[in-house]
């Protein structure tokens, strides 16, 4: 599935986390190994750069964390990163360079990329925000399935296992997600794509492409 892999989706020279994709092909793989892996990372940052706070939270001195904001460990943020007024960062959390986490926005085990935007209301749970995705207010990731089986992915009518029990999204590069959007557990959205507002989405949505609504996807001109 050539669509949904590592390679199709993101440039990996965009984010400090580049090196858990090693020797995987799909990003959904890499989700059980967030946690070790910050720790990991943490460890080897520079201390002119980054500051250790409480257990296993690295903070890149020129980030701006508001007094508000609740972050636990493991958890990274990258260099230029806002982490804004009560931001809530469960843990296994790798925030990018210049990245945005805002006002009541939850994370939880995920990894964003450099410049991603998650700055009003959002939940994004067991996921992947390539390089300068941006998910409006209130669009949130929902990552487990109402009937708690597995998560598979449709993939132009195909379905792909994922062998796991929580799986949000996957965003590829300079993803828009419109306010009040809802992705459903195993999203993945191809680079440059723009979703409408109020959407549900469900499975693979392809690269250079607008979502109008389920069964509604069009090519960028």
């Amino acid at each position: 599935m050539k669509e949904i892999e590592i390679s199709s989706l993101f440039d990996l020279s965009n984010t400090i986390a580049a090196d858990i994709f090693n020797g995987v092909t799909y990003p959904y793989e890499v989700l059980p190994k967030i946690g070790d892996f910050i720790i990991q990372l943490g460890a080897s940052l520079p201390a002119d750069r980054f500051q250790k706070i409480g257990e296993n939270v690295w903070i890149a001195k020129s980030a701006v964390v508001a007094e508000t904001a609740s972050i636990h460990g493991p958890a990274i943020i990258d260099e230029g990163a806002e982490v804004r007024h009560c931001a809530f960062i469960r843990g296994n959390a790798l925030v990018g360079k210049n990245a945005v986490v805002g006002n009541s926005t939850e994370l939880k085990n995920v990894i964003l990329f450099d410049s991603v935007q998650v700055p009003h209301y959002n939940y994004v749970g067991d996921s992947i925000l390539g390089y300068k995705s941006h998910m409006g207010a209130g669009s949130i990731t929902s990552n487990v399935k109402s009937d708690k089986t597995l998560v598979e992915i449709n993939v132009k009518g195909e379905k792909v296992k994922t062998n796991l029990k929580k799986m949000g999204a996957v965003l590829g590069d300079e993803v828009e997600i419109g306010c009040g959007s809802i992705l459903n557990p195993g999203s993945i959205i191809g680079k440059h794509t723009n979703i409408y507002p109020l959407s549900m989405v469900r499975g693979y949505v392809p690269a250079e492409s607008i979502y109008k609504k389920q069964g509604e996807i069009v090519e960028k001109n």
